[in-house]
């Protein structure tokens, strides 16, 4: 059964960091691309950007250019996001997901996805 589980979301003064980990079970990390989505109440999931099998990441939207930043360990079967310089506007349940391909990751439309992990900040 494939599991992800985030980590590292909390609250956050306006200007500050976070790194988010996902940790991965059940399937063969290092043949699955992954990616990180945000959500606010009462709107879709956005994606905030994906990471290929190789390492090779997608554009982030400017909002987030400079500031996020996406690995992944597959010795440790994990990816991260790490956000720098965070500002109100960031917070956001923050939602890791995995599949075979990346354009499914980047579509939003995975198999796998976690639970999600709350990230607040404040001004």
């Amino acid at each position: 059964q494939v599991q992800l589980v985030e980590s590292g979301g909390g609250l956050v003064q306006a200007g500050g960091s976070l790194r988010l980990s996902c940790a991965a079970s059940g399937l063969t990390f290092s043949a699955y691309a992954m990616g990180w989505f945000r959500q606010t109440p009462g709107t879709e999931r956005e994606l905030v950007g994906a990471i290929s099998r190789s390492g090779g990441v997608t554009d982030f939207k400017d909002s987030m250019k400079g500031r996020f930043t996406i690995s992944r360990d597959n010795a440790k079967n994990t990816v991260y996001l790490q956000m720098i310089s965070l500002k109100p506007e960031d917070a956001a349940v923050y939602y890791c997901t995995a599949d075979l391909f990346l354009s499914t990751v980047e579509a939003g439309k995975s198999r796998h996805w976690g639970q999600g992990t709350q990230v607040t900040v404040s001004s």
